[in-house]
């Protein structure tokens, strides 16, 4: 499972909100490029980069911070927040993203999301689908709608969709444990049948249809280790690095023992 640190900014600064309510926006630090060389130094290869302003003004706002972040450092990025026309999308891309998490456009536009999955390809267009009473909100959370969760993952894995970023927004920033059962519940719902050939003759099997990233609510190093029990491909966190409940020699020490 890979372990993947978040980042998130508003006015250029590193900061962490609670259930995505931005009157509980807190500054941990005032250089996100120095929290990210941090986090490679200490053997993390991703990082999740949100535009919080960009979310809420439905374009992206800071990406000379993630240019600089892809300057100067070797992680791959993924970057959400504002994506919401090919000019977003150039300019992420542009900007030294490896990947982009589109939510509120596949939600709204799902056809223009759906052409760049076509032409991007599986491995660089991740769906982000955030959910509130496993219903899906958008528009940096603000924004719920009558879509639900799991049956519109499903979809999307039938239409292509690889990589999927979900998180229980009832759960974020608060370090109180990941939505387990949530995430289990949508790994088991997009299996896939294949079928093989083995020694005993033509075989079914059950096999997971999308990477599944879990978000929200981890709070110590044993929530990783269940998130990657139950199956999921990636874990993202934020305040419980930034809070120390997961020191950065313990985090190092789950990535090099994976």
């Amino acid at each position: 499972m890979r372990v993947i640190p978040a980042i998130d900014i508003i006015e250029g600064k590193c900061v962490r909100l609670s259930k995505g309510d931005y009157a509980t926006k807190k500054v941990y630090n005032e250089n996100p490029l120095e929290v990210a060389k941090a986090f490679e130094a200490h053997g993390v290869e991703y990082l999740h980069l949100v535009d919080l302003d960009g979310a809420r003004a439905k374009e992206i706002i800071n990406y000379d911070i993630l240019e600089q972040i892809a300057s100067g450092t070797s992680l791959k990025i993924d970057f959400g927040g504002g994506l919401n026309s090919e000019r977003d999308l150039e300019t992420a891309f542009n900007s030294g993203a490896k990947q982009i998490t589109g939510g509120s456009i596949a939600v709204r536009r799902p056809e223009v999301f759906l052409d760049w999955l076509g032409r991007f390809g599986p491995e660089k267009i991740i769906l982000g689908a955030d959910a509130k009473d496993e219903k899906v909100a958008i528009s940096g959370w603000e924004e719920d709608t009558a879509l639900d969760l799991i049956p519109f993952i499903e979809s999307h894995r039938k239409k292509g969709v690889k990589y999927v970023i979900c998180t229980d927004i009832s759960k974020d920033g608060m370090l109180q444990g990941p939505a387990e059962d949530l995430y289990r519940r949508i790994i088991e719902k997009t299996h896939i049948n294949k079928t093989t050939i083995g020694m005993s003759g033509v075989e079914d099997e059950r096999v997971p249809g999308i990477k599944l990233i879990a978000s929200g609510g981890i709070s110590c190093l044993n929530d990783l280790i269940r998130l990657q029990g139950v199956g999921c491909d990636g874990a993202i966190l934020g305040k419980a690095i930034y809070e120390n409940k997961i020191g950065m020699k313990e985090l190092e020490s789950f990535i090099y023992k994976k």
